[in-house]
């Protein structure tokens, strides 16, 4: 007897989302609060648009930026529509190197997606259970160390998955990445490809099951198989249809691919993949999964030489990602000016300008953005991630990127680190701010604070991206906001060698 869908099986199973889009007009005529709940909260972002509970009849358009690539062009395009609405625009750079605008009305949903097509950029496909935004090197094809450029294996990826026999109904979201510098840490994917050697040969070696949730937080494990860079698109495509075809749709809370690996075993869901790969005709190569990824990331901040001789990128702290209009338009204007056009986003929220040329460099750095947008920002704010908080997020418990910025901010005030501290802020159990990565993670919650329940965070101790990664463990459970300056000073002295600045600094 057939297992009964669930609301959301059955609202994706009776019209797929991309269907919408020549609908989209005419669906800001009816107005948003016409449209079924299925429409509303599920189809729609199929092709990136997201209804927000929180500011109703404001929408979020998430972007696919393929290796976090963006140019001055596509960023004035997006700038634009930010700034048309007013004082709810704004824009985040997200963990997966992608950009998320804020504040969009129905009706300009058409126009929007018009406009970004017409620049190159798309929405398609970029929320609920679809592959996610595919992220790279953000130095790939400038970085002195690198391995391998990952931009067109990025690029070749998606442009298979979204063809029109690619996977439109997966049982979950799906995050893949591909490695290709010594400092890749890339195990909090579903898929990930590592460059590692076979036989005297670079390729990679094939990482699978890495997710954060709410009920449980793995790092991928080895699939024990080896690939040539042109067989990522097909293997990650054959990966996909397998699990668009065996994951679980009874339960949406074991529905990763971590829990079709237990299912199965490894070694069953090893040859499961392969004989749909071979279906596609390719073979892989068995591996002992060992690779070329040494140590944790890179920030990318500040000036640095690129492999190309004369030319330099400069790395800028975006405070935990959040952009306005005017910004959005200013560091296309600047990139533009000094550089080739060309920005990149990080994994950590932040902006790369490449290809900036020596003799640019000075005026470059006299720019007054490079105020609010440093390049040699302190030793917290350099890598603070945050998750976008209750001011969008109805899952939020705390507003987790004013906190994150003002509790930063603070604590540089009181302390000088002798190396950067990274710190992962996220509103709720569901992780979207990666804590169990920061050496410092901080989860939204509540505790109780002078009789009352108020705003608190779970503290993480340890995740460490390097060599032998692992996963922040639980140190506190529950820190009222109003304490957490005086917490977190306490552990940055005891546990990773602050000091406290003398009083008259």
């Amino acid at each position: 007897m057939a297992t009964a869908l669930s609301k959301i099986e059955q609202a994706k199973a009776e019209l797929c989302g991309l269907e919408l889009e020549p609908q989209l007009a005419q669906l800001a005529e009816q107005g948003w609060d016409t449209l079924d709940e299925a429409t509303l909260t599920i189809r729609l972002k199929w092709l990136g648009i997201f209804f927000r509970p929180v500011t109703p009849g404001r929408f979020m358009v998430r972007l696919r930026l393929p290796n976090g690539v963006i140019h001055a062009d596509q960023l004035e395009v997006l700038a634009d529509a930010v700034d048309r609405c007013g004082e709810w625009g704004s824009a985040d750079i997200t963990t997966r190197q992608n950009i998320q605008l804020r504040g969009l009305l129905l009706e300009d949903m058409a126009p929007l997606l018009q406009a970004m097509q017409a620049v190159g950029l798309t929405s398609r496909q970029s929320g609920h259970d679809n592959p996610r935004n595919i992220t790279g090197n953000p130095l790939a094809g400038i970085d002195p160390e690198e391995l391998v450029d990952t931009r067109p294996l990025v690029e070749a990826i998606q442009t298979r998955l979204l063809a029109a026999d690619g996977p439109r109904n997966l049982p979950r979201k799906f995050n893949i990445a591909v490695g290709g510098a010594p400092d890749s840490f890339l195990l909090h994917n579903d898929l990930a490809f590592l460059p590692a050697d076979r036989e005297g040969e670079l390729g990679f070696t094939v990482m699978v099951g890495g997710f954060f949730s709410a009920q449980r937080n793995e790092l991928a494990i080895p699939l024990g198989l080896w690939l040539r860079g042109e067989q990522l698109p097909a293997f990650s495509l054959a990966v996909l249809r397998h699990f668009e075809r065996c994951g679980n749709r009874q339960a949406r809370n074991k529905s990763r691919l971590m829990y079709l690996l237990d299912e199965l075993g490894l070694e069953g869901y090893r040859e499961a993949v392969l004989a749909e790969f071979s279906g596609l005709g390719g073979e892989a190569f068995s591996h002992d999964g060992s690779h070329r990824v040494t140590r944790a990331p890179r920030s990318g901040l500040g000036v640095h030489p690129q492999q190309q001789d004369g030319l330099h990128w400069v790395g800028l702290s975006v405070p935990v990602g959040r952009l306005d209009a005017e910004a959005m338009a200013e560091l296309a204007a600047v990139a533009s000016r000094h550089g080739s056009g060309e920005l990149r986003l990080t994994e950590a929220q932040n902006v790369l300008i490449p290809n900036v040329p020596a003799d640019r460099l000075e005026a470059l750095l006299a720019e007054p953005l490079l105020q609010r947008f440093s390049p040699s920002p302190g030793a917290l704010m350099a890598e603070a991630v945050s998750c976008t908080g209750n001011r969008y997020c109805s899952f939020a418990l705390i507003p987790t990127k004013t906190t994150a910025q003002a509790v930063v901010e603070e604590l540089e005030r009181r302390l000088e680190l002798p190396h950067a501290v990274r710190t992962h802020w996220t509103g709720c159990p569901n992780a979207c701010g990666q804590p169990y990565m920061g050496e410092i993670g901080l989860m939204g919650g509540k505790a109780r604070h002078d009789g009352q329940m108020v705003e608190a965070v779970k503290i993480f101790l340890g995740g460490d991206m390097g060599a032998d990664p692992k996963l922040a463990e639980l140190h506190d459970k529950g820190v009222p906001l109003v304490q957490l300056v005086p917490v977190l000073e306490t552990l940055l002295v005891e546990r990773f060698g602050a000091r406290r600045r003398s009083a008259a600094h």
